[in-house]
């Protein structure tokens, strides 16, 4: 593969897998003016955020056999039309009910984008380079966090939040152009997989029960479950209990995903020396020690704002290095079902996720130790099941020096 095809396809597949970052992201700076505009609260239009996570949570268990069934493209292309549409929607819609029913719908066609990038990492490149383009790809997946709000506010503040939605309509356009175009037939449609539920059922459950599947895709959904903490809980801990303006909890959010981008570009270069494995037991050994020692500083009074910076800092860099080899070691072993293997890692990563975020709603309040608690439970619990799901690999598909998968025993 010559470096200009590769630099495209990274490109296209960066894209793909932003679409859905922006569209949660870039809308948040507009809640009042939509709740206004509709009028009801800005509590019911966080609804529509709920409905969103439901669509792609949904998005990613209904794409993966059809990717498989129908090849990577057709499907893209239905879901980025439905995508386009419902943005369109969001513009002209007049009550909040509609507005939260859009969001779903325009969920579930992002997802394709997410399902489809994943599953073509799979098909485009040898298994060995494969941590190695997620690890570019969670560059695009940090950056956005960090542009999104701040493009949504000036956006908002200029021209309104209708013309948000326009914006990721526009975007929406250029990606379905763009993959159409710029990317290969990776994967040729598989008519020997049947759409109706009990063989897709049976095809999950086939993608479930092989070990190292599990134990890299729980090991990677749990402790990155501590990034939905953290996203969930920073408005909380920021603005409500450390009392910093919007503006500088925005800088402080860009600064964190400076962590997170790091380390994945880190990991491009550790895995030169080290292997996958190695990176995942070593990251989470110290996560642990981290979020041990920043749990005793917050059940203590001993954190101010620079202090709560400094240890989500570390944590956050973490996550960055074990989570594009989780996701590596999860997808190796499938040359045949990677659509549903990356439909089923996504939607276990967004369900704990989601799990998380619903935990930071009920328990932080006034104090960063319930926020800390849940980071500290989710890193140790992913530990465990890393070690204990280790022990059933008998077949372990490599990250290995050689271009195709190794099988070892």
């Amino acid at each position: 593969m010559t470096t200009k095809k590769y630099i495209k396809l990274i490109l296209i597949l960066g894209s793909l897998t932003a679409l859905g970052p922006f569209s949660i992201d870039m809308y948040l700076p507009g809640f009042s003016g939509i709740a206004k505009d509709l009028n009801t609260s800005v509590a019911k239009v966080s609804m529509s955020l709920s409905s969103y996570f439901i669509g792609i949570s949904a998005g990613q268990l209904l794409y993966g056999p059809l990717l498989d069934r129908f090849g990577r493209k057709k499907p893209l292309f239905i879901g980025l039309m439905v995508y386009i549409l419902a943005s369109l929607g969001c513009v002209y819609v007049t009550n909040i009910d509609s507005f939260i029913l859009l969001r779903f719908v325009q969920a579930v066609g992002s997802c394709a984008a997410t399902v489809a990038s994943v599953a073509m990492v799979r098909d485009l490149f040898p298994v060995k380079d494969i941590p190695k383009v997620f690890s570019l790809l969670m560059l695009v997946l940090g950056l956005s966090p960090m542009l999104a709000p701040t493009i949504g506010g000036y956006v908002t503040e200029d021209y309104g939040w209708h013309m948000v939605f326009l914006i990721l309509m526009f975007m929406g356009i250029g990606i379905l152009i763009a993959s159409q175009i710029g990317l290969p037939n990776s994967y040729k449609p598989d008519t020997s997989i049947s759409l109706k539920p009990k063989p897709i059922i049976s095809n999950f459950i086939k993608v479930l029960k092989e070990p190292q599947f599990y134990t890299y895709a729980f090991t990677g959904s749990i402790a990155f479950s501590g990034l939905f903490t953290y996203v969930a809980a920073s408005p909380i801990i920021f603005m409500d209990i450390y009392h910093v303006d919007a503006k500088t909890y925005g800088w402080i959010f860009a600064f964190m995903s400076i962590s997170f981008i790091g380390s994945s570009q880190l990991n491009s270069l550790l895995l030169k020396k080290f292997s996958s494995e190695q990176m995942i037991f070593s990251a989470l050994i110290v996560q642990s020690v981290i979020t041990i020692i920043f749990l005793i500083l917050s059940l203590n009074n001993l954190l101010g704002l620079y202090e709560t910076i400094g240890m989500l800092f570390l944590f956050l860099a973490c996550l960055g290095i074990s989570n594009p080899n989780t996701a590596g070691l999860t997808m190796a072993p499938f040359a045949k079902n990677a659509g549903s293997a990356s439909a089923l890692m996504g939607a276990i990563q967004l369900g704990l996720g989601a799990l998380a975020s619903f935990a930071v709603g009920i328990f932080v309040k006034d104090s960063v130790a319930p926020m800390v608690v849940i980071m500290t439970a989710t890193t140790i619990i992913a530990f465990i099941v890393l070690n204990v799901g280790k022990r059933f690999i008998t077949q372990k598909v490599e990250i290995a020096a050689g271009d195709d998968a190794v099988i070892g025993h």
